[in-house]
């Protein structure tokens, strides 16, 4: 099984070119919103956890979310791996997921960081929001405010698997196919 993480502040670029690396390689989308929207949805007993710890006004704690990864990992075991978007965003839910992963004899393979430059995410970002509607994505200030809050929080993310040697900084600037060419080169050399 060949799992990795999908690593980058907003606008990097992250969702298009999961889709892409999902389709090509066969991985199952590991989104921590998606599974919240999922479980909830269905009624599950973790699902209705974290509709109590929300109609509250609470972060879903780190527990209910590896329950729901672990769930979600069972529930898929022909998987050939999967790609982790939007998690683990701080250092213990990258401690918990090493864990978890370790019990499932399935750890992470790899981090690749999309390193794109500020400027570079700022337009990218008011462009997006001039056609998706997100209100977080018409206002640079806003912007600034969220790749700040990246940098300071989820930065330690990286740091704490670069102490396994599995961050790979990408250029994520070009092209998406050219970004998604170097992308596919790393994982092709890890995924044997």
């Amino acid at each position: 099984m060949f799992n990795l993480i999908l690593f980058g502040p907003p606008g990097s670029g992250k969702g298009t070119q999961s889709e892409k690396l999902i389709s090509r390689y066969g991985l199952k989308h590991l989104s921590t919103g998606d599974l919240l929207r999922h479980e909830i949805s269905h009624q599950t007993e973790l699902g209705r956890e974290a509709q109590n710890f929300m109609d509250k006004g609470q972060l879903v704690p780190d527990e209910v979310v590896i329950g729901m990864i672990s769930s979600a990992l069972d529930e898929n075991p022909g998987a050939k791996g999967f790609l982790f978007d939007g998690f683990p965003r701080t250092q213990e839910q990258a401690i918990a997921l090493d864990k978890l992963l370790k019990l499932k004899k399935a750890p992470i393979a790899v981090m690749l960081a999309l390193d794109v430059s500020e400027e570079e995410l700022i337009k990218r970002l008011l462009k997006r929001g001039e056609t998706s509607g997100r209100s977080d994505d018409d206002n640079e200030q806003v912007i600034r405010a969220r790749i700040n809050e990246y940098r300071n929080k989820t930065a330690v993310v990286a740091d704490h698997y670069k102490k396994f040697d599995k961050v790979v900084m990408v250029k994520g600037e070009g092209t998406i196919e050219e970004i998604f060419e170097r992308l596919c080169n790393e994982i092709d050399k890890r995924d044997k």
